[in-house]
């Protein structure tokens, strides 16, 4: 999730997954030890949001996921599992959804969880007020363009026929719009919520969910969660959940050696560090390996000089050895991606359905920048989010661009929150690293997202993209058969339509470029907690751990 968009960023490329793992605080531990349910502690870089109405990113995504329960979650492997919904049922041709809702559930100030507090929430997310860029996983349902353009206060296809009934009218018809209200911008809100301009709010948003906020987010500092002992739900076992904030170039350097030293609960590592970090905490069943939901890829800015053309960005693309850095950089950890959508999504995975990311070809990458006016001398901008461990390959790919290609690249790091927003600018251009986790289990999930034009969004007013569509990648043909797959109800024939899909934006127009796949490592304080695993986003099953 991210921008608008249904997946989230994430803040760490190739080892990170969600975001930085590392565990804050240095409390007593004697006394957390004996306390009823333990304190857990990890850390974050600072979110965009914690809200649901715009948590778009890997960070706020692990607290808004806690805070609140949707009508439906993911298992790790991608499958849907109720959470509030009951059962659900749909029209023959798709464009309604009827929801029925768990009674009796509240809200942690006491208010009832009902169909009005779904509508509430996908309404506030919506509405133009909110300039959420997580508004876009709604845009199938009716009345959407009315409310996000301001014409209307109303969401038309929200109704509540009764208090536990949620019907949901699409503009479109969409087979798997279920599975899309894992995103956290389907969550309910209390009437308390407010507009989204409700910073109160905003800092410390009261939910549903198994954890609730002790005190406000403390910007740049920390987020506290302490367990809903109300949760409507099965309970979550530790008592406190304690999230450091740290905002550094060498995050990933301060949570191994945090985890080193005892402080954290919770870590990843430096890219250099993996396989000593594996060889010595695997014995200790510490290290958590996982191939997930995801992939990592860099955006290129199709509508702005050098990257304006399809022969400029597959010279990038064919002059990256993938294959040298994820043996070089990565120590073999890391392995070359050639498809954006990931290996999990088996029945629309295509293995080297990028050609250009196949192997590098420096004969064909010289070719294709000839081709695409990309010549040598040519300054070419690669961002990229510090503080994530991206450094060593970032510079491993600039050399190679400037070796095979004579380019000048500029290398431009920023903090993760500055990075998302420069991404926006309608006047950026060349190149950025990327990462995308999957929010809800569908390849729409990706490709609507990071290449559908209706994920571009831009506002009027300031050109920015409001949607995750960064590079603003646009072919009606692409958009076509997005809507074509949604509208297809059986589901081989859907993926069928994916694949095709796909096939146009990363082979025949290379609007993005693959780099790898997401395998992620986390380090897991098993001397003090149990049952801990990497859930379907990327971070720490955090409702079903328990202290020892």
């Amino acid at each position: 999730m991210r921008g608008a968009k249904s997946a989230k960023w994430v803040a760490g490329a190739a080892i990170i997954a969600l975001s930085v793992t590392a565990c804050g605080g240095g409390g007593d531990k004697k006394a957390d030890a004996g306390a009823a349910g333990g304190t857990f502690r990890l850390g974050i870089t600072e979110p965009t949001a914690i809200d649901p109405f715009n948590t778009q990113e890997s960070e706020g995504a692990l607290v808004a996921h806690n805070l609140f329960t949707g009508l439906y979650t993911a298992t790790p492997d991608g499958k849907l599992k109720p959470a509030l919904a009951e059962s659900f049922t749909t029209s023959d041709d798709g464009k309604t959804w009827t929801f029925k809702i768990k009674a009796g559930t509240k809200f942690t100030n006491g208010e009832v969880v009902d169909a009005e507090s779904f509508i509430r929430g996908w309404t506030r997310t919506v509405a133009k007020a909110s300039a959420s860029d997580v508004a876009y996983p709604m845009d199938g349902i009716a009345g959407y363009k009315e409310l996000n353009g301001g014409t209307s206060d109303k969401f038309a296809g929200l109704t509540a026929p009764d208090a536990n009934t949620l019907k949901v009218e699409l503009s479109a018809a969409d087979f798997e719009f279920d599975k899309k209200t894992v995103h956290t911008a389907f969550s309910p809100v209390p009437k308390a919520a407010g507009a989204a301009s409700n910073k109160a709010y905003n800092d410390a948003p009261i939910g549903n969910g198994p954890f609730k906020m002790e005190g406000s987010w403390q910007h740049n500092k920390s987020i506290t969660m302490v367990r809903n002992d109300d949760y409507g739900m099965e309970k979550a076992k530790l008592a406190k959940v304690e999230i450091s904030i740290l905002n550094s170039a060498n995050a990933a350097t301060l949570e191994y050696q945090g985890y080193q030293s005892g402080t954290f609960d919770w870590a990843r590592m430096p890219t250099p560090q993996l396989p000593v970090a594996k060889a010595k905490y695997s014995a200790k069943k510490q290290w958590i390996e996982a191939d997930t939901s995801g992939i990592n890829y860099l955006v290129v800015f199709n509508q702005n000089a050098p990257m304006n053309n399809v022969d400029a960005r597959k010279a990038i693309s064919y002059a990256i050895d993938r294959e040298a850095i994820a043996k070089g950089v990565f120590q073999g950890m890391q392995k070359p991606a050639t498809s954006v959508l990931p290996p999990s999504f088996a029945d629309t995975y295509t293995d080297n359905l990028c050609t250009s990311c196949i192997k590098q070809d420096k004969d064909k990458a010289k070719e294709y920048a000839a081709k695409g006016n990309l010549k040598p001398g040519t300054v070419l901008d690669f961002g990229y989010n510090t503080g994530g461990g991206h450094e060593e390959w970032v510079q491993a790919i600039a050399q190679q661009l400037k070796d095979v290609l004579g380019l000048e690249v500029k290398l431009n790091g920023k903090p993760f929150k500055e990075a998302l927003s420069q991404q926006q600018d309608k006047a950026t251009a060349g190149i950025w690293r990327s990462a995308w986790g999957a929010d809800y289990p569908t390849p729409d999930n990706f490709l609507f997202p990071l290449l559908d034009s209706g994920s571009i969004n831009e506002d009027p007013a300031t050109g920015k993209a409001q949607g995750d569509n960064r590079g603003r990648y646009n072919n009606p043909k692409f958009d076509d058969l997005i809507t074509k797959a949604r509208a297809t109800k059986d589901p081989a024939a859907r993926a069928a339509v994916y694949k095709e899909a796909e096939k146009i934006a990363v082979e025949d127009d290379q609007a993005l470029i693959p780099t790898w796949k997401r395998t992620q490592y986390r380090l897991a304080n098993t001397d003090k907690f149990t049952n801990m695993n990497m859930d379907f986003f990327e971070d720490p099953n955090l409702a079903e751990i328990t202290a020892k």
